[in-house]
């Protein structure tokens, strides 16, 4: 059971490594960087609300599980995903809270699947 686990975590692994992600920019280690800022989702799409003045309603939505998400440089929205399955939006959320409604550098691995845009983070940090 244990090694069936394994070969699942390493397909969806592939699945999400292979070519036709988008790439903004592989950082020296080979690793992409995304550059924007983190968004409360859904006042962003649903009420075009962001920014310093909606920070602390962002917060709140997060802690109610609302997804916060990353606004590029390039205009896309990109979508915080995870290699576990089951992944928790909760662990995603708090990856991305304290920078809500900032902007910050990620570090990770940029996957497109369907038209929607993501990034498996490995590092965030104010920019």
């Amino acid at each position: 059971m244990k090694s069936l686990m394994s070969l699942i975590l390493m397909a969806g692994f592939l699945v999400l490594s292979a070519p036709g992600a988008a790439a903004l920019g592989p950082g020296e280690d080979g690793r992409d960087t995304l550059r924007g800022q983190v968004i409360d989702l859904s006042c962003k799409v649903v009420h075009d609300l962001s920014g310093e003045d909606h920070r602390m309603c962002a917060q709140v939505c997060a802690d109610a599980g609302v997804p916060l998400a990353i606004l590029g440089e390039d205009g896309h929205i990109y979508h915080a995903v995870s290699t576990a399955m089951p992944s928790s939006g909760d662990e995603l959320n708090g990856l991305l809270r304290p920078h809500a409604e900032r902007s910050v550098i990620i570090e990770g691995q940029l996957v497109e699947r369907a038209g929607v845009r993501g990034i498996v983070i490995e590092s965030v940090r104010a920019s």
